[in-house]
């Protein structure tokens, strides 16, 4: 699939303010700074399409992009920033929540892990909590040009070992990179899998 256009709808503050949910959309989440903003930038080959910020926490808002005027690539506001006030954390987690139990056009959701980081109580309980909640995900582990290739073989042995423990299957996890591009054609395909046949060109 070929991304042929890609713009800037809207950002909103609750699902509610969403645009309608008549085109199907796959949103990105993950810890604050983990890179949800400049792997967008990177499948739809534009720089500054989503804002990027070296400020964990930055981004506060669904923010909607329409995508070959069909379909939407949604970046959600980043989970686990301890310097963020309680109410705010208590806030984004639960717009955050009713996003993805709510929306009812939401493909997947592409949960994005820092593969330079041992791995995180927090993202193992949000994949937990996808699973149970039986929403669509796949997992993007993100800045694999920055890893070693031994450092980043253990990492995804480690997510595939603990989702054994809870499930049969596993998902798709996808290697990325937005600095190389690594993971781009992959993840575009498997977007393409899931969208109707009309919207696949």
């Amino acid at each position: 699939m070929e991304i042929r256009h890609s713009e800037f709808v809207k950002s909103s503050a609750t699902h509610l303010q969403c645009p309608l949910p008549d085109k199907p959309e796959f949103a990105f989440i993950g810890r604050s700074n983990v890179g949800k903003s400049s792997l967008i930038n990177m499948l739809a080959l534009r720089k500054n399409l989503a804002k990027i910020s070296g400020t964990p926490g930055k981004t506060q808002t669904i923010n909607h992009f329409l995508i070959n005027h069909g379909w939407y690539l949604v970046d959600l506001p980043g989970y686990g920033y301890a310097s963020a006030g309680k109410t705010a954390r208590e806030a984004w987690g639960q717009m955050i929540e009713e996003y993805l139990l709510l929306r009812t056009n939401l493909q997947c959701v592409f949960a994005l892990i820092d593969s330079r980081l041992k791995p995180q109580k927090i993202d193992l309980e949000f994949i937990d909590w996808l699973g149970k909640k039986e929403i669509p995900f796949a997992i993007l582990l993100t800045k694999t040009d920055k890893v070693k290739a031994q450092p980043l073989v253990a990492a995804r042995k480690f997510y595939e070992a603990a989702l054994l423990q809870t499930w049969e299957t596993l998902p798709p996890i996808f290697n990325t990179s937005s600095d190389n591009k690594t993971g781009r054609l992959e993840i575009l395909k498997y977007i393409s899998d899931i969208l109707p046949k009309k919207l696949k060109k």
